[in-house]
């Protein structure tokens, strides 16, 4: 986007804080545009096809993909930075990029990795996908990773505890000194809640874990429902979800357009750096916030603890647990490359095997190693 039709508090290709190894500036494009392009070509962003978000991959081929969903929240995030004059690709970039360091089996995966790796530093899925850009890519001749903008960076690192930042340098200085990242990753922060809640609303009828009567009784959803079968009375159930969820989309980014421009109209940061010692300034109005919160208590107690889910949870849970166990326990059951790896830092090296599992493979690689026969 040329500078004149951005904001003053936008972040700017051009003033980039510029990446960890020294470039030539691209042709045909931003340095920002080049963050976006190097992630959607990485091996981590395809694998994102085959993890999942709530439902384990081999359950169906309906349900959303952790790839599915960073493209319907860079869709979003694009959207409201177009609104608010705000660079899009960079928004964009962060959007797609959130999700890289993701386990298979989602938190589930996550939470059981991260409980492996306690005695070893822990597991952090954000720390994970900045670990992914900054290191685990290996496609380019003259550094590891993807030597992607200051900017992209900080952003995909959205969570990071204290004592974890204080070993990445810049991009982790923000959480010591309890600053703000770009309005960028803001919105890509907030697409990302969107999009998860609203669809695991779609993904959990669909599999007739939730029906519309249970989610009447969520106040969100109710109040769009009833706008959607007064049009249509008789509209088809799926349609009338289809119609519900679309309308409720619109209202949260409308939402969050409007008072996101009257929070930093009240703020009036200059530039970028004004942004960063900010509170947060993209957010939804107090009433949309009280909402969104609520729809996440109904979807946590009856979509996320429902019985089906936690069986399913608990096996991933176990299939991950093992293959940790099993790879400690003789490091030369790992594939040559991360057995290279592991003579420096094992647990590290396991780690980064299992969180760049697809659901599939980990299944797979479980079946391998503890069936008799399979080899």
């Amino acid at each position: 986007m040329p500078e004149r039709e951005l904001a003053p508090y936008a972040a700017r290709p051009e003033r980039s804080r510029g990446r960890h190894y020294r470039e030539p500036p691209p042709r045909g494009r931003s340095e920002y545009q080049r963050d976006r392009d190097r992630i959607v070509h990485s091996t981590a962003f395809r694998r994102l096809e085959y993890k999942t978000q709530v439902f384990v991959n081999h359950e169906g081929d309906l349900f959303r993909t952790r790839l599915t969903h960073s493209l319907e929240v860079a869709q979003l995030a694009r959207s409201v930075a177009r609104s608010l004059n705000l660079d899009e690709d960079l928004t964009e970039a962060v959007a797609l990029a959130h999700d890289l360091g993701h386990t298979p089996f989602g938190h589930t995966g996550q939470d059981a990795l991260n409980a492996c790796m306690r005695p070893y530093g822990g597991f952090e899925h954000n720390l994970q996908s900045l670990r992914v850009v900054d290191v685990l890519e290996q496609r380019y001749a003259d550094f590891d990773g993807l030597n992607l903008t200051f900017e992209a960076r900080e952003g995909i690192l959205k969570h990071c505890s204290p004592r974890n930042a204080r070993l990445l340098g810049d991009v982790g200085e923000r959480f010591l000194k309890k600053k703000r990242p770009s309005l960028e990753a803001q919105v890509a922060n907030i697409a990302d809640e969107i999009a998860y809640n609203n669809h695991d609303v779609d993904d959990g009828v669909r599999s007739g874990l939730l029906d519309l009567e249970q989610l009447a009784e969520v106040k969100i959803f109710a109040r769009h429902m009833k706008v959607v079968l007064r049009e249509y009375p008789r509209i088809a159930p799926r349609r009338l979800r289809y119609e519900t969820v679309r309308r409720m989309i619109d209202t949260l980014i409308t939402d969050l357009i409007r008072a996101s421009a009257e929070t930093i109209r009240r703020h009036g940061p200059h530039g970028i750096d004004d942004v960063r010692c900010a509170p947060a300034l993209i957010a939804f109005s107090p009433r949309i916030r009280d909402e969104c919160l609520a729809l996440k208590r109904f979807l946590r107690e009856n979509l996320y603890r429902h019985y089906r889910v936690v069986r399913m949870s608990a096996k991933a849970s176990r299939i991950v647990s093992a293959l940790f166990q099993a790879f400690l326990s003789d490091p030369r059951l790992l594939p040559p490359d991360f057995k290279e790896r592991s003579r420096s830092d094992a647990p590290r090296a396991i780690a980064d095997y299992i969180a760049g599992m697809t659901d599939r493979y980990a299944i797979l690689e479980h079946r391998r190693l503890f069936a008799i026969d399979e080899t």
